[in-house]
């Protein structure tokens, strides 16, 4: 498993010139078959549009696709590529639609015009990274809880789910390169009396600072 950057959310952002609206919408895609799904769920909401142009990259970036939508050739799609590209996300799909304003805008101002409102819903984005990690759960007494809470939280794992029954049942995540260090600190700090179980390794989510 490979890191890579997405983002989680949905995010908008709108971009006016010369009276044109450019109206950017950008989601998370895991497969071309959603990528397609989304740019259809976007052409029906936005049906009286001018244009509703796109781009995606899905499948951590082997397979990208744009689409100019009867703009002049290489001032839309490739532009909105252009940004998901430049900041090295992958597994989205950006739809930018047009509402005409009257006013031709000339093959420079499409292209900033394409780009500005792309760039700005990846700015409004949470841009994560997903880095392969291990899933564990560690089983304690009341007494150890906040302790453990404080250790896993201290050496950078993510705690996802806590049950309190007889005991309490802390399940979390960590990166891989730092499962060693925390399972030697967990002997140290416990005295080898709390033991941690793997359950499954995954790829989780991190967020990061953009890249814009």
């Amino acid at each position: 498993m490979s890191r890579y950057l997405t983002v989680m959310e949905e995010s908008t952002a709108e971009y006016v010139e010369k009276r044109s609206r450019f109206i950017a919408t950008l989601r998370h895609c895991e497969t071309e078959g959603e990528a397609v799904a989304f740019i259809e769920e976007m052409r029906s909401k936005y049906w009286d549009a001018r244009h509703n142009v796109f781009a995606y990259s899905v499948a951590k970036g082997t397979l990208c696709r744009f689409s100019d939508d009867g703009e002049p050739h290489g001032t839309a799609g490739k532009p909105i590529l252009d940004v998901i590209n430049g900041n090295e996300i992958t597994n989205v799909a950006i739809v930018v639609t047009r509402y005409f304003g009257g006013v031709l805008l000339g093959t420079g101002g499409l292209v900033r015009a394409y780009s500005t409102s792309s760039r700005d819903a990846v700015l409004n984005a949470k841009i994560v990274e997903m880095i392969p990690c291990t899933r564990f759960y560690i089983l304690c007494d009341y007494q150890d809880h906040q302790k453990l809470v404080y250790l896993i939280e201290g050496e950078n794992g993510v705690i996802e789910n806590t049950e309190f029954t007889d005991k309490v049942k802390v399940s979390f995540v960590f990166k891989d390169e730092e499962c060693q260090g925390f399972l030697e600190k967990l002997t140290e700090v416990f005295s080898a009396r709390l033991g941690a179980v793997e359950t499954e390794k995954c790829i989780f989510p991190y967020e990061i600072s953009k890249k814009l």
